[in-house]
């Protein structure tokens, strides 16, 4: 009987694993943190969306201010006008032509009245016009900390996915160099093995050789050989059955083509608009997110406010056709094939076309 020997996995396959096991838990480490940041942009992006709300109905608020203060102010001229210009009927002329001193007095207290009324609405207007913009300034200035603060959490989420990335390549390095290491490992094992093997079957065969030679010839005569011990035939190994085929197709989707039309008629309705943070009047101004939204209601289909909310709510794709939602962190828009999106871009811009930019597809329809 012969022992077979075990032989062990390559030394700096454990070093290997101990290095894998740590670049791992960096990597979930910065995948923790990828995810409070996300969390952190989600609420900023809500707060981007209240204060642009806050804006559009400042703005509002003093355009109609505004209004009323030139109304009450060209109102004003014209009754100076018509209380104190010479001619008939104006307010010199009734004091002056008064049949008594308690009528004269009434009309020019009236014309004091009038005059002080006027003052007074003209006053409030202004006073109200400037609060408004006062009002206006400060959404306006609190919008821009907002904006810079976005846009330095987006630098922070661009250095986590580099680092994440480069960090999930070294494990999978280390992977294959443990993989590697261990089919090495296999390949001499399996070598020795085979050359143990291989030297007791010639031991044996020798072995057989020796008994089968005769030790002399007593009767003068050659000794017949015994005949070699008959070897079963080895019966043929059965085949292996044949692998089962992978399952054809891409994971497309059999959804409702017909609302994916809509979603995107309804995109390229709104080529133009102004992008108004907080946005959700169509024709009018819209954010990333008001836009998606809005062109999924009128297929029926009511989805989140804010882009990780359309993430998580929908099923995202690998094969993204028209009427998907593209998503990036902190964006979205409505993917309308051949490499392009409609979007709502940011302040200062119009909704257009642009070449895609996706790190998902969502699917809603």
């Amino acid at each position: 009987m012969m022992a077979v020997p075990v032989f062990a996995a390559p030394a700096n396959t454990s070093s290997l694993e101990s290095q894998k096991k740590a670049a791992q838990n960096e990597v979930n480490s910065l995948q923790s943190q990828l995810s409070e940041l996300m969390s952190k942009m989600t609420d900023l992006q809500n707060q981007l969306i209240t204060k642009g709300e806050e804006i559009t109905k400042a703005e509002k608020q003093l355009k109609e201010a505004e209004e009323k203060e030139q109304q009450q102010y060209e109102d004003m001229k014209l009754r100076i006008k018509y209380m104190y210009e010479e001619g008939d009927g104006s307010a010199v002329e009734r004091i002056l032509s008064s049949g008594s001193i308690a009528e004269m007095l009434n009309q020019a207290e009236y014309a004091q009245k009038v005059h002080s009324y006027d003052r007074q609405m003209l006053d409030e207007y202004v006073e109200t016009v400037t609060e408004v913009k006062e009002l206006k300034e400060s959404l306006e200035e609190d919008m821009n900390k907002l904006e810079d603060m976005q846009t330095e959490y987006e630098a922070q989420q661009t250095e986590l996915n580099t680092t994440i990335e480069s960090k999930s390549a070294e494990v999978a390095n280390l992977d294959a160099q443990i993989q590697e290491a261990a089919r090495k490992a296999a390949e001499e094992q399996a070598a020795r093995e085979k050359a143990v093997q291989e030297a007791a079957k010639k031991a044996e065969a020798q072995q057989q050789e020796n008994n089968n030679t005769p030790s002399g010839n007593n009767g003068g005569g050659a000794e017949t050989p015994a005949p070699a011990p008959n070897t079963p035939d080895t019966p043929d190994t059965p085949e292996a059955p044949p692998a089962p085929e992978e399952p054809s197709g891409g994971g497309s989707s059999s959804g409702n083509v017909s609302a994916a039309q809509t979603i995107v008629s309804a995109a390229w309705s709104q080529i133009g608009v102004p992008y108004v943070w907080g946005g959700t009047t169509p024709y009018v101004g819209l954010d990333c997110s008001g836009l998606t939204q809005w062109c999924h209601a009128q297929a029926g289909i009511y989805i989140g406010r804010v882009d990780s909310q359309q993430l998580a709510g929908g099923m995202q794709v690998s094969d993204p056709q028209p009427g998907d939602i593209a998503w990036t962190p902190g964006h979205v828009a409505i993917y309308i094939g051949n490499g392009q999106m409609i979007e709502a871009q940011q302040p200062g811009t119009t909704i257009c076309v642009s070449s895609v930019r996706a790190s998902a597809f969502v699917r809603y329809w």
